[in-house]
């Protein structure tokens, strides 16, 4: 988890300390940075957000990916090819990269105005591990979020820029989410400030008890990192089958 304090609207310089911080704890399978971690949360995108076709942050992550072989992951704010803008959470790996649109954007703050909502959920397999992609906002809705069987996943990944005012949510929420999917959830959120809020951070891994296993420093740009045991995991679906009664939906 790498929990950093973001200058605004500078993805270069977003970009050297992502490097940096990435170089100085090598050897992990996963990175995961915070939402538009390369801008700070710009709910009015034009002149901030990059192209997604010559995005500098994309490009730095496919290339850390392919550097590192691990995976990278966090979100940005681009203009598509259609014109469009999204808040498009990216999973870059050597092999590739997948992406989810944000879909509950952030109305309180007026992303709606601006952006284009995603409608399909994305899952992405890693290391024997499948993640379910979430962004910030998501975390509030469970039913997006819920594990199934024709949808099936391990971890979620939700990245975040949640304000300390609302950092009690944030700690409900985070657990609430590992407890009813029986999984872990993984939530890195950033730190210090911009013209809107201040940002404490307490990026956090949670496992299917809703017990937290590590989390990062307050108010402190910090790297923790933390091994996922997949056999506890499964061991423990098979030895508590909650999400065998779980209410059958599609969405």
């Amino acid at each position: 988890m790498l929990q950093t304090d973001i200058v605004w609207a500078d993805p270069l310089a977003n970009i050297r300390q992502a490097d940096a911080l990435l170089k100085a704890h090598a050897g992990s399978d996963v990175y995961v940075l915070p939402e538009m971690w390369a801008t700070g949360f710009a709910t009015e995108p034009e002149g901030i957000a990059e192209p997604e076709s010559a995005s500098q942050a994309l490009r730095w992550m496919r290339e850390a990916a392919v550097g590192h072989h691990c995976a990278v992951c966090g979100s940005l704010a681009v203009q598509t090819a259609d014109g469009t803008f999204r808040n498009r959470h990216y999973f870059c790996t050597p092999d590739g990269v997948a992406h989810y649109d944000k879909h509950h954007l952030f109305s309180y703050g007026h992303e709606d105005r601006y952006y284009t909502a995603g409608q399909e959920r994305t899952l992405v397999e890693w290391c024997g591990c499948r993640f379910l992609l979430l962004t910030c906002y998501d975390l509030r809705f469970p039913v997006w979020s819920r594990f199934t069987s024709e949808h099936p996943f391990d971890a979620i990944i939700c990245v975040a820029n949640w304000p300390q005012s609302r950092q009690a949510v944030w700690d409900v929420l985070t657990r609430a989410r590992a407890i009813e999917n029986q999984c872990y959830l993984v939530g890195v959120n950033r730190v210090g400030n911009d013209d809107y809020s201040h940002y404490l951070g307490q990026s956090r891994i949670v496992d299917g008890r809703g017990n937290v296993l590590c989390q990062c420093a307050d108010d402190a740009e910090q790297v923790v990192t933390f091994s996922l045991d997949l056999s506890a995991l499964e061991s423990s679906r098979q030895r508590f089958r909650v999400l065998d009664d779980a209410d059958p939906f599609t969405l």
